[in-house]
């Protein structure tokens, strides 16, 4: 018997001074039982990142053809392709052939060997962007993980602070790689 995903809501709440969108999201993020919190929050954090009304969660890790966030247009059009942690360069090669935008968020402590390996490979995709997240920021967002949350998100001169209650967690995301402008 296959086990099931946990459901997580979240009022999310982005301040967003770089981009000048302030806005408000009823979240509901299905976590695969081999998801980390980790896993999950830079997920919710990458959301927040690129906050918009058309912005939406993929079906998660057991799918393939989808991202982990993508926002399409009206006529479905895939805008942005949004994935979390180390995936493969053939992975986000097609991507690239299959988007306007992509973004590649990695964590964790592999996340150096991981862009070493791959970022000549990349050399050639014009519409890709790789930030990387700090290690002791990802994990202490993990913390913030709850069933129920309500987070505030504020972004200003890429600086990012995240708050849930009375813990706040502050990053500078890392950019490796940055797209051409469209």
């Amino acid at each position: 018997m296959a086990l099931k995903a946990t459901i997580f809501k979240a009022d999310l709440h982005v301040a967003d001074m770089d981009r000048h969108y302030y806005a408000e999201h009823s979240l509901t993020i299905a976590r695969h039982p081999s998801e980390t919190d980790e896993r999950m929050m830079v997920r919710l954090l990458a959301f927040a990142l690129n906050a918009d009304e058309a912005l939406a969660f993929g079906k998660g890790l057991s799918t393939e053809d989808e991202p982990d966030l993508w926002r399409r247009d009206l006529t479905g059009a895939i805008e942005s392709w949004i994935e979390v942690g180390q995936p493969d360069e053939k992975r986000i090669l097609k991507a690239c052939g299959r988007a306007r935008q992509v973004l590649v968020y990695s964590y964790g402590g592999v996340s150096t060997v991981w862009w070493e390996q791959i970022k000549n490979k990349l050399d050639r995709a014009r519409n890709v962007s790789v930030i990387r997240l700090p290690v002791s920021a990802t994990l202490a967002l993990a913390k913030l993980a709850e069933r129920g949350m309500q987070l505030q998100c504020t972004v200003q001169e890429g600086q990012v602070w995240i708050s849930s209650g009375e813990q706040t967690v502050e990053l500078e995301p890392e950019i490796l790689k940055q797209a051409d402008p469209v």
